[in-house]
């Protein structure tokens, strides 16, 4: 079992040398109890409030970058049917010159 060493001045040793300090112990220990229970629900409550801030954020992120993968999707999509448009005129265009007897060099 460790031990605990407290220091105190020689007045309040005198003033507390009569009485039984195990007890005043012992009827603080609830106190210090409800205390450090407060301390640690407010500490948490912060640490709460802190991951509460950074899901928000997060799940802004998310939003933004789902919104950007989509419009990506669009555009995308938007170009490989500019793609195709501008093959098949290249195939025309092609077959035209052919006909009129230009080759390609």
């Amino acid at each position: 079992m460790s031990s605990v060493i407290i220091m105190i001045d020689r007045e309040k040793f005198k003033n507390i040398k009569n009485r039984n300090i195990v007890s005043l112990i012992e009827k603080s220990l609830p106190k210090v109890e409800e205390t450090l229970e407060a301390e640690r629900e407010e500490f948490l409550r912060e640490k709460i409030a802190k991951l509460e801030g950074k899901l928000e954020k997060m799940s802004s992120e998310i939003e933004e970058r789902r919104e950007f993968y989509e419009k990506a999707l669009r555009d995308r999509e938007l170009m490989m049917t500019e793609k195709e448009k501008l093959r098949k005129e290249n195939e025309k265009l092609r077959a035209k010159l052919k006909e009129k007897g230009v080759h390609k060099s």
